[in-house]
């Protein structure tokens, strides 16, 4: 009688749910590829001379409980304020003061979609790349806000992820997925598919261009300080590319880095700041490699399980010709999107608290690596 029950014991709570498993993955139609190795290839390259692991043992909170999830940061020199994008719509304003505990939040404009990547214009406007919505143009002090554009070449924008703005107005923008809308954003990566776009909007004109296709989920964006190029981020990729604007050309500016690249922004001061959203854990390359693992992983996620989780978040801090100077980051923080410094504080926006996390750069600045 025992043997009998252990028997059935197996065969209900094991053999049926890995027969269930299996026919589960048979007959799901996801299907995702094979992608270029540099994806999940291990580089030690744009590992930097100075490292701070312990982000959050300084961290600063501002903002606390009123802003959700605030995604990229924008900052205003002129007027101090910090410009951001909340998931419930709002571009919210910011004051900027020494004292985390002094900042002042307000509820500017509601586009009624999901802003995502912020920018200023050169006649005082606030570029908005919204989610859902589009590249949106917001004048008069929030008075009046005009869709600029939401297509190219017959496609539909699906996540409109960032913004930045040449010194000739010019706008140059991401849609990291033809595809995928953002509440999708996981089954890109997984797909292992380039569906993103680098593209280009003159005001002038009111002309979209499209200058790159088949791009792995095109995110952050930042013009040079020349005005000559552009340096994009591909998140599942590990990279960023310069793309030279008079020329339409591309060239890899960093690759093989820690983690997952998202915005990337230039302080002005001869560097720019790379967010990125999780590490690459040994996990994350495998799932890369195997296409396998990537179609268990979205099956269970079709199921509210999580099989892949983030962690070791930071900002990466490169000069001009993409050399690693120095890393932010920490075993506890995930889902950083943004790294931008103002004055001798890094701040970065996120898509999972309710605050902007602040780092004072000189009381916990990154340092030489022990041997």
């Amino acid at each position: 009688m025992p043997m009998f029950y252990s028997s059935r014991f197996l065969f209900f709570f094991t053999i049926v749910p890995l027969l269930v498993s299996i026919a589960l993955y048979q007959l799901d139609t996801f299907d995702p590829a094979p992608v270029p190795s540099e994806a999940y290839a291990s580089s030690t390259t744009s590992i930097p001379p100075l490292i701070s692991d312990k982000y959050l043992t300084g961290a600063e909170f501002i903002g606390v409980g009123l802003l959700d999830k605030p995604e990229d940061i924008a900052y205003h020199q002129d007027s101090n304020l910090i410009y951001t994008g909340c998931i419930d719509g709002w571009v919210k304003r910011v004051s900027v003061h020494d004292s985390a505990n002094d900042s002042v939040v307000e509820d500017w404009v509601n586009t009624g979609g999901r802003p995502l990547g912020i920018a200023f214009g050169v006649h005082g406007e606030v570029i908005v790349a919204d989610a859902y919505k589009g590249l949106l143009n917001i004048s008069g002090d929030g008075k009046k806000t005009e869709l600029l554009t939401d297509q190219a070449e017959g496609v539909k924008f699906k996540l409109t992820d960032v913004v930045a703005v040449a010194d000739n107005g010019v706008l140059y923008f991401t849609d990291a997925s033809y595809k995928y809308t953002l509440h999708q954003v996981k089954f890109d990566i997984l797909e292992g598919k380039p569906h993103g776009r680098l593209m280009s909007f003159d005001p002038t004109t009111r002309v979209t261009r499209v200058l790159l296709k088949d791009l792995y989920f095109a995110n952050g964006v930042s013009m040079s300080p020349d005005q000559t190029h552009l340096i994009f981020c591909e998140t599942p990729m590990r990279r960023c590319s310069k793309y030279y604007i008079n020329e339409e050309r591309v060239e890899v500016f960093i690759q093989g880095l820690p983690g997952y690249p998202d915005n990337i922004r230039y302080d002005g001061d001869g560097h720019y700041w790379i967010a990125m959203v999780s590490g690459a854990s040994t996990l994350w390359r495998l799932s890369m490699k195997y296409p396998f693992l990537r179609k268990i992983t979205a099956i269970a996620a079709k199921y509210g399980v999580e099989l892949m989780f983030m962690k070791n978040a930071g900002v990466l801090q490169v000069d001009l010709d993409g050399n690693p100077i120095a890393y932010y980051h920490d075993q506890r923080l995930s889902h950083i999107t943004t790294g931008i410094k103002i004055g001798n504080y890094l701040y970065c926006g996120n898509i999972l608290h309710s605050y902007i996390i602040r780092l004072d750069l000189l009381k916990y600045p990154a340092q030489k690596k022990k041997l």
